[in-house]
């Protein structure tokens, strides 16, 4: 089973910079990260630093996500904001820049609350547009734009599947194929999906799988979400990409579900 650890939400005792090797020291030979850093366009000195921390642990960066904003603030995302449009459009370049120096090539572009500064129509219609740029951006690297149904965020306008797959489908019909379903269990399960059905569904197409077990969005094991069967099933029907950790837990607890 190939796992990658989000670096973002485990092993967070640590700097940032410094949880790669913690990942690899666990056994593991890939991680994921939220946007890294401060802003869209941080100085080459921090991208720097962020490309070295991955390549001196000698792990795989498998995803990265575009700049979603202030996320312990609440933002999620900066697809659909029309006042951060240009924030976003020039995040896109340093995004590619940085999978193409470090072989990643999925990323997951969180879509944005709704605000009040437009109606939902102008937003999407925004949202769209932003997401084919991102694709376009992204397809010199064979890289994958990621569009993922969040929970807990009540103005987040893809909570389940469907959604997702809905702006995905515009996106494609403007001639974009390299944008797919991240398909994170724990979110999905939160906000009411039938988490089976969408396997049974789409599990083919999913880009990419995050899991976290429900209540409590722990480690596996913790709660009460069958997450073995699912990825089990999700691989049977033909997803073949890594398994993204995306749970929270102390350090020392993070991974002992895998002994068991």
């Amino acid at each position: 089973m190939s796992y990658t650890v989000n670096c973002s939400i485990l092993l967070t005792e640590l700097p940032l910079l410094e949880r790669p090797a913690a990942a690899k020291a666990a056994g593991f030979d890939g991680v994921e990260f939220w946007w890294p850093f401060a802003s869209s366009v941080p100085g080459d000195a921090d991208v720097t630093a962020f490309e070295r921390a991955i390549t001196d642990a000698g792990v795989q960066l498998t995803g990265l996500n575009f700049n979603a904003g202030d996320m312990p603030a609440g933002d999620r995302g900066l697809v659909s904001w029309p006042s951060r449009r240009d924030e976003f459009r020039d995040n896109l370049d340093v995004v590619a820049g940085i999978g193409e120096r470090l072989g990643c090539t999925a990323f997951n572009a969180l879509y944005g609350n709704r605000t009040d500064e437009a109606s939902a129509e102008e937003q999407d219609e925004l949202a769209v547009e932003n997401l084919f740029l991102a694709a376009k951006a992204v397809s010199g690297i064979s890289g994958t734009v990621l569009l993922e149904p969040v929970s807990g965020a009540e103005r987040y306008p893809i909570k389940t599947a469907d959604q997702a797959l809905s702006a995905i489908a515009a996106v494609k019909s403007r001639g974009a194929e390299n944008i797919g379903l991240l398909a994170d269990f724990y979110h999905l399960s939160v906000n009411g999906d039938d988490v089976a059905a969408v396997i049974e569904a789409h599990a083919g197409e999913f880009a990419h799988i995050q899991i976290a077990d429900n209540p409590g969005r722990g480690a596996p094991g913790t709660g009460e979400l069958p997450l073995g069967e699912w990825v089990n099933r999700s691989r049977e029907l033909g997803y073949q990409g890594p398994i993204g950790l995306e749970y929270k837990s102390d350090s020392a607890n993070a991974f002992s579900w895998l002994i068991r």
